[in-house]
């Protein structure tokens, strides 16, 4: 029965639309987060497993300066650049420490800060789930799209998502500090002995990528419930994107990114049941086949 309602979606362009856009949705703020990993694993060679809790205070931001400023614009940059200022200290106090230790090392500091940020969110915002409610810009008719009617919001997520790809492709592929930092992936040793402060640029990196998953929790705030541990189900997900991917690839987390949203978005349509397996299959599939992920480079 279910299975006729994939079919029927895909005879109707109304259902189509509605559902590429609701996977585009997802897609995009599982790209903010999966950019994010990639980046700092690629440069830094550590795999913060607190992304997740970045992308909660990014949410949690958003909900105190909305409430306090009522400009969403402002609440947009001022509450990611936030979450990129708490990611140069967290990697510069504790992070840094940790770059040459075992990978085992590495998850359990990053997940005592799990529970440490999540602890902090209960006692600054309390226990209750929080909801932002869509901002007063927003409040509009819906846009009609191929038959399909689309809130405006939902463009905008999908609109920045796909600017922020285009820009951080840009940025690291015809920029000076962006080549800077693909040689510091490449070989740290290399670019220190060029007298580049290889620290400075750890620190950057880690700046973007808390940016960018601080941005993922912004736009997700107005249109999901807020609550302490909600990073810890996206960033699952997030680092099956970065997997199939390719560890260290932004293109392959956006493609990665994509693959994931319309998957989720189609198969709740005909499998509702096992729906949140299609992911992990996807990952299994991409590992048997290349493990390096569908643009993870080979090592030497």
């Amino acid at each position: 029965m279910e299975l006729m309602k994939l079919v029927d979606c895909f005879s109707s362009l109304s259902c189509l639309t509605t559902q590429i856009t609701s996977a585009l949705i997802m897609a995009m703020v599982l790209f903010l987060l999966a950019s994010g990993l990639s980046l700092i694993f690629g440069v830094l060679g550590v795999l913060n497993f607190a992304h997740g809790a970045l992308y909660m205070l990014g949410a949690y931001f958003t909900y105190t300066l909305l409430t306090l400023l009522g400009n969403f614009g402002v609440t947009v940059i001022l509450a990611s650049i936030g979450v990129g200022v708490f990611g140069v200290v967290f990697e510069r106090i504790f992070i840094k420490r940790i770059y040459s230790s075992p990978l085992l090392y590495q998850l359990l500091l990053c997940y005592a800060f799990i529970l440490i940020l999540d602890d902090l969110v209960k006692i600054v915002w309390g226990y209750e789930f929080k909801s932002i409610g869509l901002p007063a810009a927003f409040r509009r008719p819906p846009v009609k799209l191929f038959g399909s009617f689309v809130p405006s919001y939902y463009l905008f997520i999908i609109i920045v998502g796909i600017v922020v790809a285009i820009a951080l492709w840009l940025f690291l592929s015809r920029t000076k500090y962006g080549k800077i930092i693909r040689a510091t992936a490449h070989s740290s040793e290399m670019v220190s002995a060029l007298g580049i402060n290889v620290s400075l640029i750890y620190a950057g990196v880690f700046a973007i990528g808390s940016f960018l998953a601080g941005l993922g929790g912004v736009l997700a705030g107005p249109v999901r419930s807020i609550y302490p541990g909600m990073g810890a189900s996206i960033i699952i997900e997030s680092f099956i994107v970065v997997v199939v991917g390719g560890l260290g690839s932004i293109s392959g987390a956006f493609i990665g990114a994509i693959l994931i949203g319309l998957m989720r978005s189609f198969g709740i349509i005909g499998f509702p049941l096992i729906e949140e397996s299609f992911v992990f299959i996807l990952m299994a599939i991409v590992l048997i086949i290349r493990p390096r992920g569908l643009f993870g480079k080979e090592e030497a």
